[in-house]
């Protein structure tokens, strides 16, 4: 009898961080494997915007990838690669390299869905090849996917072959990558300075500093964990206790319904803060899915009332879909304006420039035109949280803080940064996000995202530098949405950075605990401490004055006044927003493309904006 052929299969993890629900780590493992690889990527010169990245710029990355699928398909002996699917424009490009390259190495490869609660290629197919631009869209798609209910999960394997010996991963002689360039981009910057407190280690060999594949440590990485503000942590374990805490609460879960959740309660939260989990997939959607509908069918056979469709649970997890959807149909367009048909022109202030401008400028230089100085300022203040509007700057501090603020908290600084107030591209606040959100991105946000990234990996996962996965399609849907240039469209309901956060938070609790400044204003007051005297501020040992670039003066802490008037930036965002819809471009529109965009807003050869006449 011929010996049978050994079958070492590989398994790439991406942000499939999990063992329970995984089909494509069931799929490797129904191989019968007589070696089992599994290996987690970790690489700092991802992409660092999905808006300024266009397909011609892969190249560097493409590059890392041909040479780890050689090594794997030659040095290893590997017979299957075995990966999750990735619907995201970028992962299907480098996706498809990955193949070809494998298969020309005789390495049979096998992609299984498992990001979402169905597979969102067929949710395009069954809208009719088109973005699923609304929530009935989205049911109605679904419906003719296995009557709109999800399959099952699986449960996680009981064991898991060995992987090759320590002797038989050795890579020390392979080339490194970059030559020990760690995070620097390919001019040598180093792309996350800013947060690093010490050198960074994490790429002195192909192996890692300890030539073990470990998981980068905070310290590896060049951060000191003392500097890590998020209260909040990864993992599968933690994921799974969270959920089930959730799930025990069934009042909770069958009343849920998330606009009338809190964006001021901290500590705890108001909602699940589940996001993070699902998008380091160390939860699975699939089990979040039927746990929350096991709870509400049990619920309903006792007669007890629950939420419904889009506001309960399952309908946050179809919005979810339909991003997803969205997303996939587009391509590598939805991130942006500029060519993208489903999003709505506007003529912002600080808009991107074309992907075509972007390749040809600088490198380093800004991805957007500066038409507007004022604007400029008013971004990197609504950035820093400094706006001198305590409700915009708390959640912009909690932000940056901990990776996470509640979804009307996003609502909120969105619309004050684009149709309500500052006027901004919505892409600008696309970016800010992606920085900082740890349900958004594993890059470049090290301080925050590092955390849900490293807290629990698994023993069992080997490691290698090669790129991490990200996922574009929420971030980018929710900032479509909230600045109304696709998926909603009542451009006229403005968030006050006043009136809303009272509503919720009377008290300003939000506001003392972010802005620690403020913390002895009174109430009356907390909302917008400008209207405070004099001999208050001095009293509650804060003034309101300056911009905020300064903590302190001479009479102790400041805190900035109000950047603009939001009354008349209202007013000035909304005559506006009814121009631009009257005006009625697309971004794949050719006056978008071509730059004549401008003539049709009325703005000159040098793109300013024509002053009003000034009564008499």
């Amino acid at each position: 009898m011929p010996t049978a052929k050994p079958k070492i299969v590989l398994y790439w993890h991406r942000t499939d961080l999990r063992l329970h629900d995984s089909p494509a780590l069931n799929a490797a493992l129904s191989l019968n494997p007589t070696t089992f690889i599994p290996i987690w990527t970790w690489d700092p010169h991802y992409p660092p915007t999905a808006s300024s990245t266009p397909a011609s710029n892969y190249g560097s990355s493409v590059k890392r990838r041909r040479a780890f699928c050689l090594n794997c398909g030659t040095r290893g002996g590997v017979t299957h690669l075995v990966f999750e699917k990735d619907e995201d424009a970028y992962a299907r490009e480098r996706d498809g390299v990955v193949v070809r390259l494998a298969e020309e190495a005789g390495v049979e490869v096998i992609v299984k869905s498992g990001r979402t609660l169905f597979d969102v290629d067929e949710i395009v197919r069954k809208n009719g090849g088109k973005p699923t631009l609304s929530m009935a869209q989205v049911e109605k798609a679904v419906e003719k996917i296995g009557n709109g209910v999800p399959e099952r999960p699986i449960d996680a394997p009981r064991s898991i072959p060995d992987p090759l010996t320590r002797d038989e991963m050795d890579l020390k002689g392979v080339k490194h990558d970059g030559g020990g360039m760690g995070s620097k981009s390919n001019d040598g910057t180093d792309m996350n300075a800013d947060h690093r407190s010490t050198t960074d280690k994490q790429y002195a060999g192909i192996m890692g500093p300890e030539n073990d594949f470990g998981v980068p440590t905070l310290e590896e990485i060049g951060i000191d964990p003392a500097d890590v503000q998020t209260p909040h942590r990864g993992g599968e374990t933690v994921a799974l206790e969270l959920l089930g805490g959730y799930i025990a609460d069934e009042e909770y879960i069958g009343r849920f319904e998330k606009p009338n959740t809190s964006p001021a309660a901290f500590e705890p939260q108001s909602t699940t803060l589940l996001s993070p989990h699902l998008h380091f997939r160390t939860l699975s959607v699939r089990k979040f899915w039927w746990d929350v509908q096991d709870v509400m069918e049990r619920r309903k056979k006792a007669k007890k009332s629950n939420a419904s469709i889009p506001t309960n649970l399952p309908g946050q997890l179809l919005f979810r879909e339909m991003y997803f959807a969205a997303h996939a149909a587009v391509g590598e367009p939805f991130c942006r304006t500029y060519g993208n048909p489903m999003v709505r022109f506007i003529d912002w202030h600080l808009q991107s420039k074309s992907p075509e401008d972007i390749a040809h400028g600088e490198e380093g230089g800004k991805l957007y035109e500066v038409d507007s100085e004022e604007a400029e300022v008013w971004f990197l203040r609504w950035k820093e949280g400094r706006t001198g509007f305590p409700w915009i700057d708390a959640l912009m501090r909690q932000l940056k803080q901990e990776g996470w603020i509640h979804h009307l908290g996003r609502h909120s600084v969105a619309c004050f940064l684009t149709r309500g107030g500052c006027y901004v591209s919505w892409e600008r606040g696309a970016e800010v996000f992606e920085e900082m959100l740890i349900d958004r991105e594993c890059f470049p946000s090290y301080k925050v995202t590092s955390i849900f990234c490293i807290a629990e990996c698994g023993q069992r996962l080997l490691t290698q530098v090669i790129p991490i996965t990200d996922e574009t399609a929420c971030n980018i849907g929710n900032w479509m949405w909230l600045s109304c240039t696709a998926f909603f469209a009542q451009f006229y309901r403005c968030y006050s950075p006043i009136t809303f956060g009272k509503k919720w938070d009377p008290e300003g609790n939000l506001i003392r605990r972010y802005c620690p400044e403020l913390a002895k204003f009174d109430k009356k007051y907390i909302y917008e401490p400008w209207r405070a005297p004099i001999a208050d501020q001095r009293k509650w040992e804060c003034r309101v004055t300056g911009d905020g670039r300064s903590s302190t003066n001479e009479d102790g802490k400041i805190y900035p006044k109000p950047m603009f008037d939001f009354n008349d930036r209202r007013t000035i965002c909304l005559d506006a927003m009814k121009n631009a819809y009257h005006v009625g471009l697309h971004g794949n529109d050719k006056e978008v493309k071509d730059g004549s965009w401008r003539k049709a807003f009325g703005l000159d050869e040098d793109g300013k904006r024509p002053k009003k006449k000034q009564k008499t």
